[in-house]
């Protein structure tokens, strides 16, 4: 039987990247659930400062400052690995400087974050912000989808290690908001085929979150929220489909 807690009233959670765009949605809907939040920000100390009197910053790409991010930001319950560099960087285009720089904060950073939380408790949840290109493969962002695919085999396997106490999931969105300075419609154009044809919305993507922490049965899932587009693989964007 499926069994949820109902309540995550008086939780502690960290969202790493927390602020801005799916980030500050899923710091909002865990704070409508009673839930302590402390956002963590690189650049947007304003904005992270609005949504809630709990804040810490670090910059994801250095290693050496996401050692000490648990310990400030504890005792956490709830850990989000949301935050995420993406660039569009080609085999040829992918120095090794930028691209580690992009599996850091992408995956090492979360898997060093989900080891010293699970140092800090024997009890309580993650969820990795993945991507539906991890059903896909995108040559055109090839550091980023490395990335993010390791991340998923990350979700599965800290899901084994960290069970029965801790439990690890990950939210795979699809296109969500168009990166800053890009307008909506061109952002669209650029979006590919969605078998439902809706965009789905950093709330729907926090909705998601929140359904996984509560599911006391659910480890080691991902869930797509992308309108269906991992169902076309490399398919997104042929034409008619």
């Amino acid at each position: 039987m499926l069994m949820f807690i109902m309540n995550l009233s008086g939780k502690r959670a960290l969202v790493t990247g927390g602020a801005v765009r799916i980030g500050k949605a899923i710091v909002q809907a865990l704070q409508a659930e009673g839930v302590d939040v402390v956002v963590h920000f690189f650049g947007s100390k304003q904005e992270a400062e609005m949504l809630s009197p709990f804040t810490v910053r670090a910059d994801l790409g250095n290693l050496d400052e996401v050692s000490g991010l648990i310990e400030a930001a504890g005792p956490l319950d709830i850990l989000i690995n949301n935050a995420s560099l993406f660039t569009k960087d080609t085999l040829a285009e992918a120095q090794p400087e930028r691209a580690l720089r992009e599996m850091n904060v992408n995956l090492l950073a979360p898997m060093e974050l989900t080891r010293c939380f699970a140092k800090q408790t024997t009890r309580g949840a993650v969820i990795n912000l993945l991507d539906r290109r991890i059903r896909a493969n995108d040559p055109a962002a090839l550091p980023y989808s490395l990335s993010k695919k390791g991340l998923e085999e990350l979700t599965k396997l800290t899901a084994l290690e960290l069970a029965p106490g801790i439990r690890v999931n990950g939210v795979a969105p699809g296109p969500i908001l168009p990166p800053p300075g890009e307008s909506v419609e061109h952002f669209a154009d650029r979006a590919g085929n969605i078998p439902l044809q809706l965009f789905p919305t950093p709330e729907n993507i926090a909705e998601a979150v929140i359904f996984l922490l509560k599911a006391d049965f659910c480890t080691g899932q991902v869930m797509f929220v992308d309108g269906g587009q991992h169902l076309l693989g490399n398919g997104v964007f042929d034409q008619g489909v």
